[in-house]
């Protein structure tokens, strides 16, 4: 029984989870020849705030843009 856990930055549509959490079961699907129902996925989500790349908060360095997408 495949439990995937995920982190991805708060902000993503239902509908963009929806897509990923689907993917993420049709790969384990057809990579480890599992059952979709025995297959959990976790998604764990942070704020930008609490994330840095090379020294800077994630939030400072791309204030408003992810947003602005709609992602």
């Amino acid at each position: 029984m495949p439990f995937i856990t995920v982190q991805i930055a708060k902000g993503h549509s239902i509908e963009k989870k929806r897509q990923l959490v689907k993917a993420i079961t049709d790969a384990l699907v057809a990579t480890l020849n599992s059952k979709p129902e025995w297959i959990t996925i976790h998604i764990d989500e942070f704020e930008r705030e609490n994330w840095a790349v090379g020294g800077q908060l994630h939030s400072d360095k791309h204030s408003g843009r992810h947003e602005e997408k709609g992602k």
